[in-house]
């Protein structure tokens, strides 16, 4: 809600929108921690001070950043007017995002966190539940637990893809010695049903769990 600039005074040199552009390449470089103020400048070629004027705090700066990425995900995509699918298609289009841009996990989560990209974000999942029978509290909630998913998904999928591959085949003989120990009866039993049905990749058992999910929520199927 700022002006860029103030109504005195010279014209701006740089703007948000490329403040931003280069906070975001720094994080995808180097993750969230890697960004500054000070690094900032260096890439702009101008001191840390004069963007102040654009950015009062490292808060601003990571809305700004947050903001940026969000509106990447395409909200062209028509409603089927089938909420559960509808919402799952966006989350599907979320994780993605967080795949291509993992330092977005490291942003501080906060209720209030609602720049431009992210309001289009969360209209277009409300029109998804716009002929749903729930409260607007209930709503808000059902989008909350679906991103919370969203998130968890995407922080497993980019950690298994930095665990080395010894460390898994280390977890996947402890998990084995737990199934034939005799003192975890339960765990052996969910073990062995999970081993009956064919290996999920990950889209599709993010896939699975986040219909189970809206579901239980109460949206019609």
């Amino acid at each position: 809600m700022r002006p860029e600039r103030g109504a005195r005074g010279p014209a701006p040199e740089r703007s948000r929108a490329q403040i931003a552009v280069v906070a975001i390449d720094l994080a995808n470089a180097g993750g969230l921690a890697a960004v500054s103020t000070r690094q900032i400048a260096k890439v702009l070629g101008t001191g840390p001070a004069s963007l102040y004027r654009y950015v009062a705090t490292r808060d601003d700066l990571i809305d700004l950043m947050h903001d940026a990425v969000t509106g990447e995900v395409d909200l062209s995509v028509p409603l089927t007017g089938d909420p559960v699918e509808d919402l799952l298609s966006l989350a599907v289009r979320t994780k993605d995002l967080y795949l291509r841009y993992p330092w977005l996990l490291d942003v501080p989560v906060e209720r209030t966190r609602l720049g431009p990209h992210a309001a289009d974000y969360l209209e277009h999942a409300l029109r998804a539940l716009q002929h749903v029978p729930m409260t607007g509290r209930q709503k808000l909630e059902a989008i909350s637990l679906l991103n919370g998913l969203v998130t968890l998904f995407a922080h497993i999928e980019i950690q298994e893809r930095r665990t080395p591959t010894a460390r898994q085949a280390a977890q996947a003989a402890y998990r084995a010695q737990l199934a034939a120990d005799g003192r975890h009866p339960l765990i052996a039993a969910a073990m062995a049903d999970s081993t009956l049905d064919p290996p999920d990749d990950p889209r599709r058992s993010f896939e699975r769990m986040t219909r189970r999910l809206l579901t239980g929520l109460g949206l019609p199927e």
